[in-house]
């Protein structure tokens, strides 16, 4: 029988299925309860709903699934199959001068930069996001543009806060604010640009070392998160809170860490489990279970390619 590369391999890594199988919505999700759900619907829930950890996937066709599935794959730390996935919206969108494509080309870009942002390349996820800023720039103030603007500015803020770039960090910030605020009464489809916004003021301050403004900004994503269905966001808004009480109280600190990041290992999102830890064990001094280390390796062994400190 003629066999080839299933949709499901690329995205899950599941194998090689036949062309004469049932086809590449076989198994929509690994629980029953997804099989009556559309793609698009499951893919959504995972990547920003209550379920980030739901695999495998569904096979995506369209570029926002496509899209989805990266940042759902991202989420659980699946690197490698995320930018597998994000190789197939850059093909799809190559050359194409539409709005929407040119949407999700600067969404692949800036998605791509954080993957790298997250395992320490912030020069190198610089120039994706970049390239995702350029993607969009003056091509109009439709929400959706304006949001993959924010996503690049954002992006760009925290890759300066990580070469110790504080001023250019707060400088993006306020181009970003400034295009979030020419949506005005449109800030329930910008819900996540807002909050990506906190979260890197959260994270300037503390870089800072003003650990009062940095508790401001991870409240206010707290309580914006809460208004929201994604767990990932959640979660993240919640380990920015620890990280600045960590100024007031190290105790009270580490001991929602651990609720954190005990959340964390129970919803798949591996990345922020390894923050977690990180955070942790440095303010205890104590391991987790399990530790920071084999946390890790296990996101080294999705993809992930940490970037070594020099000292």
């Amino acid at each position: 029988m003629k066999v080839s590369i299933s949709v499901e391999h690329l995205v899950n890594g599941s194998g090689i299925t036949g062309v004469a199988s049932c086809g590449p919505l076989a198994a929509i999700c690994g629980r029953g309860h997804c099989n009556d759900l559309t793609v698009s619907t499951t893919l959504q829930s995972v990547a920003f709903g209550t379920e980030p950890g739901l695999a495998p996937l569904s096979a995506p066709a369209t570029i926002e699934e496509w899209w989805l599935s990266a940042v759902a794959l991202g989420g659980q730390g699946r690197y490698a199959q995320a930018r597998a996935a994000l190789n197939v919206v850059d093909r799809r969108t190559a050359g194409l001068a539409a709005d929407g494509d040119c949407v999700y080309a600067s969404l692949s870009a800036s998605t791509r930069a954080s993957f790298l942002r997250q395992t320490g390349w912030h020069g190198k996820a610089s120039y994706d996001d970049g390239r995702a800023l350029a993607i969009v720039a003056g091509r109009g103030d439709s929400p959706e543009l304006v949001a993959a603007a924010c996503d690049a500015l954002t992006g760009l803020a925290a890759d300066a806060l990580g070469q110790g770039r504080l001023a250019l960090g707060w400088r993006l910030l306020e181009r970003c604010a400034e295009q979030i605020n020419r949506l005005e009464g449109e800030s329930a489809r910008l819900w996540r640009q807002v909050i990506r916004l906190e979260w890197v003021s959260a994270e300037l301050a503390l870089a800072s070392g003003d650990f009062t403004r940095a508790l401001r900004h991870a409240e206010r994503a707290v309580e914006l998160a809460a208004g929201g269905d994604s767990l990932r966001h959640k979660v993240k808004s919640d380990l920015l809170r620890c990280a600045a009480l960590t100024g007031f109280d190290p105790v009270q600190a580490a001991m929602l860490a651990g609720e954190v990041f005990d959340e964390c290992r129970s919803s798949g999102l591996l990345p922020l489990a390894w923050a977690s830890s990180m955070l942790i064990e440095g303010v205890s001094g104590s391991p987790t279970t399990p530790n920071s280390a084999a946390l890790g390796a296990a996101v080294a062994a999705r993809g992930g390619v940490f970037r070594e400190l020099s000292l």
